[in-house]
């Protein structure tokens, strides 16, 4: 994601190591997982990150898994689909458009806080200061970045390296396994994956794809969907709520 480079954290904040196996996983998602790392994408990744580690790239996050680590498959409510990890030295979290507690909160990520408070009327929303997600990975938003790992300065630096082999199949994995799920798919990077959600299993399963701009600025006010003023947090809540599950607390 391109200008959106900020104060860095006092600690770094890196990958120093490709140590899958050190890299925890919830219920649900270790077979998928598994497979992908002795696949032979999984493994021709493995050695393209060994490679530039050994050769001083900056890589970013030190836990690529941690999405996967925090929310289960069983709990997954709610899945959105970012693009790839924040490249400034100490934001990247783990988590799609999430960073660490006192980074600097990035534009795409105050656009989707302003959109909140829009949309629900929370009016401290614009202001939070706190950029963490990881309240709504315990409950049940899977922030899901397509390719999980990516250089210092360099955006997508990472994309079409494998990534996306083991993001897809999870992405499959949910709308499989899961009913009632809202997919929030914003920009046409996210909306390629489309064509997971259409298989007929997984239309059996009663999911609510949203769709709308990416939160960037640069396209955050664009048609033919304008992220702001999307709904989507509101509607999610209401779709949740109709199917039984208690809303996220935004």
């Amino acid at each position: 994601m391109q200008n959106e480079l900020f104060q860095p954290a006092k600690e770094p904040n890196r990958l120093t190591s490709w140590q899958p196996s050190d890299w925890q996983v919830a219920l649900g998602w270790g077979g998928a997982v598994a497979e992908f790392l002795s696949s032979e994408a999984g493994l021709a990744l493995a050695k393209t990150i060994e490679a530039r580690i050994n050769a001083g790239a900056v890589i970013y996050p030190p836990t690529p898994f941690k999405v996967l680590a925090l929310t289960p498959l069983d709990q997954v409510r709610v899945v959105i689909l970012g693009q790839d990890p924040y490249h400034g030295a100490g934001q990247a979290q783990g988590l799609a458009f999430s960073v660490a507690p006192g980074v600097r909160v990035p534009p795409s990520l105050r656009n989707i806080f302003k959109e909140i408070g829009r949309d629900t009327g929370d009016v401290a929303m614009p202001s939070l200061k706190n950029g963490s997600l990881v309240r709504w990975a315990e409950q049940g938003v899977l922030l899901l970045n397509t390719c999980l790992t990516v250089e210092a300065g360099l955006p997508a630096s990472h994309a079409k390296l494998g990534w996306e082999g083991l993001t897809d199949a999870l992405i499959s994995l949910v709308a499989k396994n899961n009913k009632n799920v809202i997919f929030m798919l914003w920009g046409a990077h996210a909306q390629a994956k489309q064509a997971l959600l259409q298989t007929p299993t997984v239309a059996e399963n009663g999911h609510l794809v949203l769709c709308a701009n990416h939160p960037s600025p640069l396209s955050a006010m664009r048609p033919p969907v304008p992220f702001m003023g999307c709904g989507h947090f509101g509607l999610a809540n209401v779709f949740l709520a109709k199917h039984g599950s208690t809303p996220i607390c935004w």
